[in-house]
């Protein structure tokens, strides 16, 4: 299969493209870390809107860690996968597994944003942004966390998806934007040509970053 993306770079001034009627009217764009956090960078200079993260956790299936049974949000509120009983998560197991995923979250926020609350999104257009949709759980968890904040508009934006998962996530968001659903789907990064991991350091230093004009200096 050839992939779709050089680099999660590329998918995000691909992803600038299809938002581009969002430039000039100063979007936040949140992006859930790690993978698309370079992403969201990109997105927020291109379209001229602000960069922070939405802090979200897959609940790992018991049986293989990375499939997600469900997904969890800052303030605890969970999702449960329709799948997640047939994958082995049972409640006792669910809220073992939400317990560990907080502290993982509560840790996050303090190395990513210590000085700082997260940015106001009540009455923003908000884009949330990562690097493609698998099972859907950790989007839906993303966009819920963001509707808490009473946006004025919900953006759901990623290069490729399942379609399936990207039926999923819609009813959660105002607006979907998607390149690519194909089918068959097996994963994210065998989309992409270059899929490394990211570290928390680079998170850091990308939310650390002063947005780009529009003549590529600093503003």
């Amino acid at each position: 299969m050839t992939p779709f993306f050089d680099s999660r770079a590329d998918a995000a001034r691909r992803l600038a493209g299809a938002l581009a009627r969002y430039r000039g009217r100063n979007p936040l764009v949140l992006a859930i870390p790690r993978g698309a956090v370079g992403m969201g960078r990109v997105l927020a200079d291109e379209l001229g809107g602000e960069l922070d993260v939405v802090l979200v956790r897959k609940l790992r299936s018991p049986f293989s860690p990375e499939f997600a049974v469900g997904s969890v949000d800052e303030t605890g509120w969970a999702y449960v996968a329709p799948h997640a009983a047939s994958a082995g998560a049972d409640a006792e197991y669910l809220q073992s597994e939400k317990q560990a995923q907080l502290e993982i979250l509560r840790i996050r926020r303090a190395q990513y944003t210590p000085t700082r609350a997260p940015i106001e999104a009540k009455g923003r257009i908000v884009i949330v942004v990562d690097d493609g949709l698998a099972t859907g759980a950790t989007m839906i968890a993303a966009l819920h966390a963001a509707r808490a904040k009473g946006p004025e508009r919900l953006v759901c934006a990623v290069p490729v998806a399942a379609p399936e998962s990207l039926e999923l996530v819609r009813p959660y968001a105002d607006e979907m934007v998607c390149l690519d659903a194909p089918e068959p789907f097996i994963a994210v990064g065998r989309f992409y040509r270059a899929f490394p991991q990211v570290e928390d350091e680079e998170v850091v230093a990308l939310l650390a970053q002063s947005p780009k004009s529009e003549g590529g200096g600093e503003r």
